[in-house]
């Protein structure tokens, strides 16, 4: 079984793929970067303001596959500076806390539309 996850709480794909999809009882989630849902625009600010704007995303589309951060088994994060990884880390577990999901986490030269991270996520349906 296959099914696309979709809601309009997190910002709309920007190319061919989905927002999530369910297959064999796990939730795979797009990486998100710091989209407002709706308006698509970068969330401005620091990395503290675009990482709580990623994780919002990526709860809400969680709950639309009826999941949420608590059943995150690995995210894999990137980041566009890692002398900011402390800064990210403290508002990852703001997020995430107890769950202590499995994670990879690394430096790229770039992401789309100049932001400072994404994070993507795998969860139990």
């Amino acid at each position: 079984m296959r099914e696309i996850i979709e809601t309009g709480n997190a910002p709309a794909p920007a190319g061919p793929y989905s927002q999530a999809v369910r297959a064999n009882g796990w939730i795979f989630v797009s990486g998100q970067i710091p989209l407002i849902p709706g308006s698509g625009a970068v969330v401005p600010g620091d990395i503290v303001d675009q990482t709580r704007q990623v994780m919002k995303n990526l709860a809400a589309i969680l709950q639309a596959a009826g999941s949420g951060l608590s059943r995150v088994v690995k995210t894999t994060v990137f980041l566009a500076d890692l002398d900011q990884f402390a800064r990210f880390n403290q508002v990852y577990e703001e997020f995430l806390g107890e769950a202590k999901p499995a994670r990879s986490t690394v430096q790229v030269s770039e992401l789309p539309k100049g932001v400072l991270l994404e994070v993507d996520a795998i969860a139990l349906g």
